[in-house]
């Protein structure tokens, strides 16, 4: 795993959680095509759930259905304890949401951001005020106040985003990849002010993400894929029961690459006409080294990880890679 961020627990607390997240049968169709098939989990309120698929697995559908943007074809979803059906508003009283996309207004300064907001949800001005100056705080953002939005870099208007919607005191948070195309500090920071907030306030968050550190500092992964969920668990006992040991190769010319398929045809196509190939252990490696380990341009041997994990479940890398990259914990590399 590369540079973890900090792992979400809430193993200090020892009372017994309620369930913040309950899905049962979620179904939903655009058109003739089916985007989420019969999905069910849940999470207990105080927990952390990172939700991992390939792009059109049905993330966005079921996140959507989660902020009560969408309702579903088929199935019941209860958030803080509100059907989305019957009692949408009160369901979204009790979530905060960050979408991928920035949805921020940059004419306006952070204050008149989160004001707006707060009024939105109908807070009276003392509790806006006591909210805004606490969350500016909280993301480090009371010295640009005032500062129009427009004038923010990418990380700051991320940070805005998380202020705001943690505004209103939500007991859920539902965040879509709220740290893609952010540098590395201000991604340890958005997930910092994260576990701050479930050790305080006893928050649950919900988060689509393609950063293997983060899914794995959550306390469950949901895989899912074509609209299903394929598994559910802790990141160790998925590990356990589908992560293999995983070869990740470039041949250096279509007749070795014959032979490799001709040897394993169960070999997954990868990004950069590199194969995967699973292996049982380190006989398997080093055999397989001896025998092809001069025919390849590039060779990256994975332990059993998320990432393996991911591959055996969907078939499919958990981001498209352009590169080997070197030194990752866990992964054996070498460049031929």
């Amino acid at each position: 795993m590369r540079g973890a961020g900090p792992r979400l627990t809430n193993g200090e607390r020892s009372e017994v959680s309620s369930d913040a997240i309950v899905l049962e049968g979620i179904s939903h169709r655009y058109g003739g095509r089916l985007a989420l098939d019969n999905v069910s989990l849940s999470v207990p309120q105080g927990h952390s759930m990172a939700l991992l698929g390939p792009n059109g697995a049905g993330k966005s559908t079921l996140m959507n259905i989660m902020c009560t943007v969408l309702r579903p074809a088929a199935g019941s979803a209860i958030l803080a304890g509100h059907d989305i059906r019957r009692q949408s508003a009160d369901a979204r009283s009790q979530i905060g949401v960050v979408f991928q996309e920035d949805t921020l207004d940059d004419r306006l300064s952070a204050w008149e951001n989160l004001e707006f907001h707060g009024l939105v949800y109908g807070m009276d001005k003392p509790a806006r005020v006591r909210r805004i100056e606490e969350m500016l705080a909280l993301v480090e953002l009371t010295e640009w106040a005032e500062n129009p939005v427009r004038t923010f870099s990418g990380g700051m208007k991320r940070r805005l985003e998380i202020a705001r919607a943690l505004m209103h005191e939500p007991r859920i948070l539902i965040l879509d990849e709220p740290t893609v195309g952010l540098d590395a500090q201000t991604r340890g920071k958005i997930w910092s002010y994260l576990v701050q907030q479930r050790r305080e306030r006893n928050l649950t968050v919900f988060v689509s993400t393609h950063y293997i550190e983060e899914a794995e500092s959550c306390e469950a992964i949901c895989v899912i894929d074509q609209g299903r969920v394929q598994a559910v668990g802790a990141p160790e006992t998925l590990k356990a029961q589908y992560g293999t040991s995983l070869i990740r190769c470039l041949p250096r010319d279509a007749g070795i690459r014959r032979r490799l398929l001709e040897k394993w045809p169960g070999a997954q196509q990868l990004s950069g006409d590199r194969l995967g190939i699973t292996v049982d252990d380190g006989t398997s490696i080093d055999a397989f080294l001896g025998e092809f380990g001069s025919s390849l341009k590039e060779i990256q041997i994975d332990e059993p990880s998320l990432e393996t994990v991911f591959l055996a479940l969907t078939g499919r890398e958990l981001r498209e890679r352009d590169e080997v990259k070197p030194n990752a914990r866990g992964k054996r590399n070498k460049r031929l």
